[in-house]
This record gives C-alpha cells, structure tokens and sequence, in this order.
C-alpha cells in the first residue's frame, strides 16, 4: 500500500493534487487518454493491492508510494468503457467499471437554467440517480458547490474515503458530478468537500430523495419509484374545482404523536394512510395538514427545522409508503396539504449550513442571515441557485407526491428585514425599508409557477402581519397565495373565550373588530398546533369555568367557526377536547373518547362539518361581504352575538346566534330578512353533545313583528354557553315539524345536506 504523504516521491503537479485528493477535475489525470498510437490509463486506488485492466488482460503498475496505477498499451487494448479488478490486502478481488472511462453526463441546458435560477425540476438532475450509461448501470451523482476546491462521493461502498471518488467540476456552473457504474439502490452516500481553507467537511446531499433514519443522516440511493397512482379522479376533478366557492376544512395532523402502535413507535404512512382516512372521513374535514414530513433530524422541532427538502422522513416509511398514503386518501375523497419550510433551515455542520465552508445557502452577514429567536439560518432568496433548490422543492411535492397545496410556514419572517430585531440588527433594502425584496420576488415566483403548472393547487400563507394583498394575485400587485391564516382572528377570538363571561360584555369588540378585515384578504380560521403548546394549554383548557362551562364554551366556539366567513383549520385532538397540552412524544388521548364530554364535542364537529359541506350559505362566499350580513353586533350587555350567512346570490339564507354567557335568554328575538320557518340545524347545547338541551323544538316560524330594522323576527331561546345555527326553509310549513322534536334528537343528517331553495 502508499506510504505516507510526507515520503511521497517527486510526481508532477496533476498526479500530486490526485494523490493528495484535491484535484478539481481528476478525469484530466484519471481515465484512459489516448495520444497517437498509445493509450494510457491510470487508476487512483487506495485499497488496492494489484489492479488488472480486464479487457486488456494486463497488469497495471503501482507508482512506487503511491496508490496510483497506470497502464500503457496499444488503444485496440482497452475500448472507451473497460473494467479496472483488484485485490485488496485481505486478498478480496473486486471487478468494476473504471468510473473515470464515462463522459460528463449533465446537459449544458440545465446547467444554464439552473444557474439562471429558472430550472423548475433541477432535483431531476441534481443529487443521486440510477442511470444506465452505454449499457452500464450505475448512480449518477451531482451537486452545487461552487466554492470548494475538491468535491468527492462517499459511503458504504467505498469506505467512505474521500480519495476514492473525486467528481468533476462543470465549468463555472459550480456543480459538480460523478457517475460510479456498479452501484445499486439502497446504499449509503454523502459528499466530502475540501474547501478553499484546505479543511474538510462530510455534507449530506441537498437534494437527496431519502435519507437514513435519524440519528443517522447519510442519503439513500432510492430505488425507481414503481407506484401505481390511482388518483386520476381526483387530480382531473382538482383541476377543474372553484376552490373559493367550495368547502375547505382541514384537520392538521403530526404523524408521529397522532397515532402510535402499542409499544409506542411510529406508524408507517401506509397504516397512518387508512386508519386517517376512516378518521377524518367520519369527521367530515376536506383535506388534512400535514405538520412537515420533509425529512429533519429532532424530533422537538415537528420538522419545521429541516435538512431534506426532497425527502419525506423515513421515520414513517420510504418515499413510495408515503405516496400511498397520499393516493389512499384522495381515493376516499381527502385532499393532502403539506407544511413547507422556505423561511430559515438549522444549522446543523452535517446540512446545508455553510455548505462548501462558505455561507452558500445563507446569507454570509448574520443581520440578513440568521434568526436569533429560533436559531436558525435564513436562505439568500436573491441567489439564482438558492431560489431554484426551493422552488423545486415546492414542485417536487407537488408533481411527485400529488400534494393539493403546501402551507408555507413563517412567511412573516420572510418579508420583514427587521422581523424579531432591534434597531442596529438589520440592514435597510436599497430603498431604505424593511422589505425584504429579494424574498417578496421570490414568493411571487413560487406562488406564479405552482398555479400555472398545477391548476387548483393551493398555497396557503402562514402570516401575522398587516402586509397587503397576501392571498391576492401577483398581476394585482399581491404576494399570489391562495389563502392567508387569520391570525388576528385567531388571536382575538381566543382571547375573548379565555375571559370569565361576567367580564366578556367589556371585550365585545374583540368578536366583531374581525369583520372590519375579514374580507380584505382569502382567510383560514386556524386552531393550529400553535396554540396549544408551550404553556398556551390545550383548547378545552384555555375555556373559564367548571367543566361543564368549559365544553359549552368549546363547543360554542367551534359552532362559531364553523359559521364564520372563511375557510377552516382545527388540530389533531382539538376535536375531541385534548386535556393536556400537544405533545410530540406521544399519542394523543384517545382513551378520553370512552367519555361523553368528549365524544360528544367530536360529534358535533362532524356534524358542523357536514353542515359546512352541505349548506352552499356556508361555503360559497367566504371571502365577500356579499356573503355575510350581521342581525346584531352591538349587543355586548348580554353578550349576544348573531349575523347571517347567504349563498352566492342570496338565495339560501343561514342565521347564526351566539350566547357567550351562562344565562339561558328566552323569547331572545331576532331579526331575519324572510318569513318562513328557520330550521335550528345545529344547537351546541343539544344533549347529544353533552349540553343542557335548550332550544327551539326544531326549528322557529318567524313572526311579522319588525325588529332590528326588519319586517320579520323570529322570538328564540338561545341556550347558555350555546350556538344555533338556523336554515331558512321557506317552503316548510309550521305544522310540518316533527311533533314533541328536541332540538336534542335533531341533528345535521344527510336529508339536510342540500341546500332547500
């Protein structure tokens, strides 16, 4: 074997920067060169004995102290693909295409787009693939490191030595690549750069399609995907939907604590896939969230600190279980939307963090490229290749798994130079202001490229602030998301429900301040996975009161959003009353179903979900006033809330009243724009859910008696704690009404579900 690098005889420059393994193009030294009438072929072997040139049938000879061989015969000998066997010290004989006999394999167009930062699909030729060069097979490799000096393959398949696999730099792209024949799906790789300070870094591939499971981190060569996708209904009916006139609810999930097996480990996304259908089919939500399945490294983080953007974690299973998972729901009629993090990535050495040991992926002066708060580094979103990694990414879930929209996380952060800094901590754009131009353009991009190539997919903004135009389009001069979480809503409104009801007639205004807005913008009302952690407490528990009052108070609160203008959002447990606060490391408490508080706050979910799907007067105009008309806000004495929700040109006519205090009112009137009868659909104080059982025998017949500036009224008893939801029936007739019906018998059923008018 070589002897050490300090004893190394005199070799000339080219062969030297091999054997010290910091040649940035080592096909100009390795591989067969042919010049003349002679070929020579030299081979850089480390744990090589002797070496044989297979199709030549001769020996190559060892630089003396060296790992370096070379051969020198005729060209006839050795044909442009040939076999390099060897022997290693235990006496193992190894036989495989000579890596460095292969062209260069990546087109000079993609390069060109990538480095534009306008090729939308570079994971199809960036990081590992199976690939078959003239009959060979083999995995072909590339990645983006413009700054190192010397870029190599690693793994189980060479020992992971750097020396080994040295790749070829392409020009000034900064990619660099390699294909190695012989190789096969399911070993194990990473990149080893030396960077231009001669210090080495083991880096995971950015755009690794799979990787080990933490707390290894090393990529896997994936196998070809051979799913068999039998969305095609659903992907061809997506693309034709009116996704503003059509229910949206969703369930926000984190698979790895919404359900474990009995030992306590993760459920693979095939078994999440069924038993999440039959769940969140039986609720009645439209699609699930998932919380990031991007592949990440901590547990803690609930994948919003990722390192794989091309990955789904293979803690639930490979690439091809998770879109079974996928395809499994939308055949059950369940879209799959996806937390996607653009914002920031952690600064773990083995990832994406000063990547060929410059700030790469990130901005070199930690004012434009860290956050403090999370401790985490900001993407440069003006570099060409660093837009292009993300928008890929956002392309790749949805093209390869049939994602249905991704929600991107912290968009807040994004915008604002000075997000969560002091004064002296941000440096202004070149106008002078806090914007973030470079990610405002980039946001655009992504939102521009996602509708036009994947018609009815949505992109839902994660954002606090007051920024204009977030969920409008970028020809108006908006950001282009379809949608925008109401945060202030979310705010405000837990806000008043966490007040004692003796005091919440002195924040009336934090129920109706909303409405002022609420149209300003294509909002989701979320109950997030934000709201019930560190120390914010569970929803039931954020409720006053005893027991009793605190699942009157949830349920009113869930019947008020669900009869809200805007689209839905609930997590995991919040359904059926989670006790404790969420936790990652563990189930949710579904043996508190067994109870019948519980089990009757999921049963009115479902059942306001089925109101929602059905009723077009509480779906069809979410995000127009023409949608939404108030009967009374200003009755804060009593804290009596009530307004009316209409379908798209008025015709079906929802009432919807609200008691925020434990005091039953009887005779409560109010006004409605049309006599008839106005079916009580929905009661949460009916007993069913667990509540006292006030209410309106059915349903009211309105009464010619102007009230609230309208000719007719309709005399109530609202129920303490309590939410009605009433339908406008014109055609019913009083007398039509189930005799002795409780409102307590009477639920949503599937004779309500379309709409009478």
């Amino acid at each position: 074997m070589a002897t050490a690098l300090g004893s190394l005889p005199e070799l000339p420059e080219s062969l030297l920067r091999i054997v010290e393994a910091r040649h940035h193009d080592p096909f100009e030294v390795l591989g067969r060169h042919v010049t003349d009438d002679r070929a020579i072929v030299r081979a850089f072997l480390p744990r090589a004995e002797r070496a044989t040139l297979v199709e030549a049938g001769e020996a190559f000879e060892r630089i003396e102290g060296t790992d370096l061989f070379v051969w020198e015969g005729s060209p006839s000998k050795v044909p442009e693909r040939y076999r390099i066997e060897w022997q290693d010290a235990a006496g193992a004989t190894q036989t495989r295409y000579d890596p460095y006999c292969f062209p260069n394999q990546l087109a000079d167009f993609d390069l060109h787009l990538f480095g534009e930062g306008r090729h939308w699909h570079a994971y199809r030729f960036l990081g590992s693939h199976l690939k078959e060069v003239d009959g060979v097979s083999g995995v072909q490799f590339a990645v983006w490191a413009p700054n190192a000096d010397r870029v190599s393959v690693v793994g189980n398949f060479n020992d992971w030595d750097g020396r080994t696999h040295p790749m070829r730099v392409r020009g000034g792209s900064g990619v660099w690549e390699l294909f190695i024949p012989g190789l096969e799906p399911g070993g194990f790789y990473k990149y080893e750069l030396r960077d231009r300070a001669t210090l080495i870094h083991l880096k995971i591939d950015p755009y690794a399609q799979a990787f080990q499971e933490r707390p290894r981190t090393a990529g896997l060569m994936c196998p070809r995907s051979h799913f068999v996708w039998a969305d095609e209904d659903w992907m061809k009916a997506r693309t034709q939907s009116d996704w503003q006139r059509e229910p949206l609810s969703i369930y926000e999930v984190h698979l790895g604590s919404w359900r474990r097996d009995a030992d306590g480990n993760f459920l693979n996304y095939r078994a999440l896939a069924q038993q999440l259908a039959s769940y969140v089919g039986e609720l009645g939500f439209t699609h699930i969230e998932l919380l990031p399945v991007t592949e990440h490294p901590l547990d803690a983080s609930w994948g919003y600190q990722c390192t794989g953007y091309f990955a789904p974690s293979a803690r639930f299973g490979s690439p091809d279980d998770l879109r079974f998972l996928v395809d499994y729901l939308h055949r059950q009629g369940i879209g799959v939307l996806l937390d996607w993090v653009p914002a920031h990535f952690p600064k773990d050495a083995y990832a994406l963090a000063r990547f060929d040991g410059t700030a790469l992926y990130e901005h070199a002066d930690p004012r434009m490229g860290e956050h403090k708060d999370w401790g985490t580094l900001i993407f440069n979103f003006g570099r060409n290749e660093v837009k292009n990694f993300l928008l890929s990414s956002a392309l790749y879930w949805l093209e390869e798994f049939h994602i249905d929209g991704l929600r991107v996380d912290a968009v807040a952060s994004m915008l604002y130079l000075d997000y969560s800094r002091d004064a002296g901590e941000w440096i202004p754009n070149k106008y002078g202001g806090n914007e973030n131009l470079e990610a405002v353009d980039f946001i655009r991009q992504l939102n521009t490229i996602t509708h036009e190539r994947h018609p009815g997919s949505l992109m839902i903004a994660e954002e606090s602030t007051a920024w204009p135009a977030v969920s409008r389009p970028t020809y108006l001069g908006g950001l282009g998301f379809s949608m925008k979480w109401n945060m202030g809503w979310m705010h405000d409104t837990l806000s008043y429900m966490q007040k004692d009801p003796i005091y919440r007639h002195f924040h009336h205004d934090l129920l109706t301040f909303g409405l002022l807005y609420a149209f300003t913008e294509n909002f989701v009302l979320p109950f997030s996975h934000d709201e019930v952690v560190h120390g914010k407490k569970s929803m039931l528990d954020k409720m006053p009161g005893d027991s009793w009052q605190k699942f009157a108070s949830l349920r009113l609160l869930y019947t008020l959003m669900f009869s809200y203008p805007g689209k839905k959002l609930l997590f995991q447990g919040c359904e059926f009353g989670q006790g404790t606060e969420w936790s990652f490391a563990g189930s949710l408490d579904w043996e508190l179903l067994k109870r019948p508080q519980h089990q009757g706050l999921k049963t009115l979910v479902a059942d306001l979900n089925q109101l929602h799907r059905g009723l077009p007067a509480l779906h069809e105009v979410d995000f127009d006033a023409s949608g939404f008309e108030w009967i009374d806000c200003h009755d804060s004495s009593q804290s009596v809330l009530s307004y009316l929700r209409k379908s798209r040109f008025g015709k079906g006519i929802v009432a919807a009243v609200f008691n925020f205090t434990p005091v039953p009112r009887t005779n409560y009137r109010i006004g409605v724009p049309e006599p008839g009868f106005y079916r009580e659909a929905v009661n949460s104080d009916a007993q069913v859910y667990g509540g006292s059982n006030i209410g309106n025998q059915g349903g009211v017949e309105s009464e010619p008696v102007s009230w609230m500036g309208r000719p007719h009224s309709l005399p109530i008893a609202l129920p303490p704690l309590g939410g009605l939801i009433l339908v406008y029936e014109p055609e019913r007739a009083a007398q039509e009404r189930l005799p002795g019906a409780n409102e307590g018998e009477r639920r949503a059923g599937p004779a309500d579900e379309a709409e009478s008018v």
